[in-house]
């Protein structure tokens, strides 16, 4: 037999205590506390969706092969600038590529910022305002170092941005973009600040920010707004594995953007600086090796002969820890700062060497676009085996001395390192290799248990990895 419910209806408002009023009062104003913390972002889009333009471009087939689009292989696996749309060809007709994106207003005479990748190839590019007028563009410039390009339209009066300062942005900040996802015009999306001078892969100039804001293919050279309603970043890649937005997005800061433009307007063409060196960041580990209390500053990892740094008496093993009274906390920091520092001009670095601080005075380059037999054997306790390397495979490499990883053991120092087949070893401990005899002769002399830095060369990038000699010998 089903019971039916007891049903207990409050009689009087004197049934409710004290305490519960008292509850319902607290969740109220917490809940109304909350909502104001939360930004309103309905005035932002209005007044400024006005200075965000949609992009479309068309290419020769020929041309758009070379865009650097979602597929393109010279991009990282899953760090891609967004796709630009190809329209289906007509039949009996050779295929023409169209593609979109976004854009800024950047002044009011007409000049527009979006992305070089964008605009890359295109045979014609053709600007849509917020009033659905749409313009004839001409390319002023673009670099593709920062993915910054400069558009100009023929009209006055056009609604410009404010752009605001980048290097205000803190992890946590509430961020907005407005762009033509997919196509979508003038749509919204928020998110936050999730980080702050992150580096990219093959991006060494641009210390972007990276936001959980949704951008998509579209997107692209589209703005990210502060809740001042201020630009300060140019949307320009995603993390994915589809093609699609996944949580990670990553904006060019406007400081940068904005110093890369006005260079291109001056000029069409942006200038930087340069050292002549290779570098990379610092873990625990490597910190430990060259006797650094935490990781911290960029790592020499090769000087290019007759360049800024060589004349300097710069050399791999040296850590940067300030440019230009600019501290250096990782790697990343300093490239832009190299870049934006005009040729011939006279700076200091602080650097770690020796495990001793000291300041040296270097001139800024101008950066260009730019027979042995082989032995095989094994290095003992580091877990590999290698092999001596031609005059001829040297001078393709770009280096003078080393020796090629043809083998390593799973589980041995070399592996755990993250040493890898066809790696070419340069240094041990400093110390220069030429042969595979020297490798093992100095890896079997190596005191038990102390952590090693190798200099290492993979596909035309150099860098330090520490390596861990064990205590017991590998049996």
């Amino acid at each position: 037999m089903r019971t039916k419910p007891i049903l207990k209806p409050i009689r009087s408002i004197s049934a409710i205590t004290s305490s519960t009023v008292m509850a319902l009062i607290v969740l109220t104003v917490g809940s109304a506390q909350a909502d104001s913390l939360l930004p309103n972002f309905e005035t932002l889009v209005v007044n400024e969706s006005r200075s965000v333009v949609n992009i479309q471009t068309k290419r020769s087939p020929a041309s758009a092969t070379s865009n650097p689009s979602m597929g393109d292989p010279r991009l990282p696996e899953f760090l891609r600038r967004f796709r630009q749309f190809q329209a289906p060809p007509q039949r009996g007709s050779q295929p023409q590529q169209q593609g979109i994106g976004s854009g800024v207003i950047a002044s009011a005479d007409g000049y527009i910022l979006t992305n070089a990748h964008v605009v890359e190839g295109a045979s014609e590019i053709i600007v849509q305002l917020h009033d659905q007028r749409e313009l004839i563009a001409t390319l002023i410039g673009a670099d593709t170092h920062s993915d910054i390009a400069v558009l100009k339209v023929e009209a006055q009066q056009l609604p410009a941005a404010r752009f605001g300062n980048s290097d205000d942005l803190n992890v946590g900040q509430w961020v907005l973009a407005i762009g033509a996802p997919f196509g979508l015009e003038q749509t919204a999306t928020q998110g936050i600040v999730s980080a702050v001078s992150r580096n990219l892969p093959n991006d060494s100039y641009v210390p972007f920010i990276q936001t959980d804001v949704a951008v998509n293919p579209g997107n692209s050279g589209g703005p990210l707004f502060n809740l001042k309603g201020e630009v300060i970043g140019i949307n320009s890649q995603i993390f994915s594995r589809t093609g699609g937005y996944m949580g990670l997005s990553f904006a060019i800061p406007i400081n940068l953007a904005s110093n890369v433009a006005e260079r291109l307007k001056v000029s069409g063409k942006v200038d930087r600086g340069w050292l002549g060196i290779a570098i990379q960041d610092l873990d625990q580990g490597l910190a430990d090796s060259f006797g650094l209390e935490s990781p911290r500053g960029a790592l020499i990892s090769r000087v290019e002969k007759n360049s800024p740094a060589d004349r300097a008496q710069l050399r791999a093993g040296d850590v940067i820890v300030e440019f230009a009274g600019h501290p250096i906390g990782r790697s990343a920091a300093l490239p832009p700062l190299v870049a934006a520092t005009m040729e011939n001009v006279e700076t200091m670095l602080r650097i770690i060497r020796d495990q001793k601080s000291q300041e040296i005075s270097i001139t800024i380059g101008l950066l260009v676009d730019d027979d042995l037999a082989q032995v095989s054997e094994s290095t003992g306790p580091l877990g590999i085996v290698a092999s001596d390397i031609t005059r001829d495979d040297r001078a393709a490499l770009g280096i003078n001395n080393g020796v090629r990883i043809e083998q390593v053991e799973s589980g041995k120092p070399a592996a755990i390192a993250g040493l890898q087949q066809n790696d070419v070893i340069v240094s041990f401990n400093h110390k220069p290799i030429d042969n595979v005899a020297e490798l093992a002769a100095l890896s079997a002399a190596t005191k038990p248990g102390s952590t090693i830095p190798l200099l290492v060369q993979r596909q035309r990038r150099i860098q330090f990895l520490a390596v861990q000699i064990p205590l017991k010998q590998p049996s």
